[in-house]
């Protein structure tokens, strides 16, 4: 059930926001507020690492040795966190790996951060996701 309230904000912030919502195709203000709302509340369960979801991508060269080893055993040390893979090859240098994860997200932020740390990895994000169905 939806239910409506009143916002008040200075001319200049409404401006920036009306911005936002064009820049990112949001079909109205309502839409972009409860996205915005709902990112803190992930946000806020990630600090108090709670049960979450989330992914995990690595840009990284295939030719560092012994580092596609260092990935997959990683991985199998946090095999309860770690929900599924998918690996790409981008081209002959680079690998793309994309990691689903779930679990607390204190372990799932030390996978992702050790991920991140190793030599020729390239690129590392951590997007941050939740198993709340407080958000729908």
């Amino acid at each position: 059930m939806l239910k409506r309230f009143t916002v008040s904000m200075e001319d200049s912030l409404l401006e920036d926001f009306d911005g936002f919502i064009q820049d990112r195709h949001y079909q109205n203000r309502s839409e972009a507020l409860r996205d915005l709302i709902r990112n803190r509340i992930i946000e806020k369960e990630w600090a108090a690492d709670k049960d979450v979801m989330g992914v995990i991508s690595l840009v990284y060269d295939h030719h560092q040795p012994k580092l596609q080893e260092k990935v997959t055993e990683l991985q199998h040390d946090f095999h309860h966190q770690i929900v599924s893979t998918t690996h790409v090859h981008m081209d002959h240098d680079n690998c793309l790996e994309v990691i689903i994860v779930r679990g607390k997200a204190g372990e799932v932020q030390t996978l992702s951060d050790t991920l991140r740390a190793l030599r020729g990895v390239r690129n590392s994000n951590l997007s941050m996701g939740s198993t709340g169905q407080h958000l729908h």
